[in-house]
């Protein structure tokens, strides 16, 4: 800003100035009252270079104005434009910071559609497994619903046939005697085979009958080593007591239960002899 000084000395610049046109009007003034004569050429030169002198002093004055307003002015618009740019940079700043919170809500928006995505698929994946199990089940039910239905024709059938079922296996009793070639062909062509024997309980079982039974055991192949008609060696034996004996020195190869009031009921005969036997068919 201007100082008071300052304004004084324009002032009286402005003054001076004012002042030289006033002195001339006057001059001019008392040389035509006094009717003094034409200024000399002398005089003309000094008038000139008092007007040109005045004009340089304006022209001071001005430039000496125009200085100390640049000066004053120029550092109130650095200030500005400072000021300006702060707002600018606060604006931007302020900006930044708003694009930031949104970049971190759309990647935390992102992570928890990422999330739900992934959880989406495990679900579904879990359904998929879910449904496979239910489907293989439902397949294995139905089945066992098949097995069962066909297990269920097959007592049925072999009841009508006067087929008896104990633990797992129908057996059935024949009504005439054959030699025990025979009598095993019979149950071969009714599915089944001579009985074997297996455990106690089915020892037990065997017993009930009365009648003398071939069985599906014997020695034929190999004198001394009993086989059972699937192959298997005996490991569970229910000899009666000096059995088997090949009695009065015959070929007694085949085996049927003959005792039946005891425990241990087997007896070996010559396998063509003529008895009842028992078939097997297991389930």
């Amino acid at each position: 800003m201007v100082s008071l000084e300052e304004e004084l000395e324009l002032s009286m610049t402005y003054e001076n100035f004012e002042d030289v046109p006033a002195r001339k009007a006057a001059s001019r003034r008392s040389v035509e009252d006094f009717n003094v004569p034409a200024a000399a050429p002398g005089m003309k030169m000094y008038r000139l270079v008092v007007v040109s002198f005045g004009l340089l002093c304006i022209l001071q004055a001005a430039l000496n104005i125009s200085l100390r307003l640049t000066l004053f002015s120029q550092p109130n618009s650095l200030t500005e434009e400072r000021d300006e740019m702060k707002r600018i940079y606060l604006d931007l700043e302020a900006g930044c910071n708003n694009l930031t919170e949104e970049r971190d809500d759309l990647k935390r928006t992102l992570e928890n559609y990422v999330s739900q995505q992934n959880s989406l698929t495990e679900e579904r994946d879990e359904m998929k497994r879910i449904n496979l199990d239910l489907e293989a089940g439902r397949n294995l039910l139905t089945e066992e619903n098949h097995g069962l239905k066909r297990t269920l024709e097959e007592y049925a059938h072999y009841l009508q046939q006067g087929w008896v079922y104990f633990s797992g296996s129908f057996y059935r009793i024949s009504s005439t005697m054959k030699p025990w070639q025979d009598s095993r062909r019979d149950c071969q062509q009714r599915g089944a085979d001579l009985m074997i024997i297996n455990s106690q309980e089915e020892q037990d079982f065997s017993r009930q009958y009365k009648n003398i039974i071939w069985i599906g055991l014997m020695d034929r192949d190999t004198e001394g080593e009993w086989t059972w008609v699937d192959g298997t060696q005996l490991t569970t034996s229910f000899w009666h007591s000096g059995e088997p004996n090949n009695y009065d020195k015959r070929n007694e190869d085949c085996v049927n239960i003959n005792h039946h009031d005891h425990t241990n009921s087997w007896n070996d005969a010559p396998c063509e002899n003529e008895y009842f036997w028992i078939c097997e068919k297991k389930m």
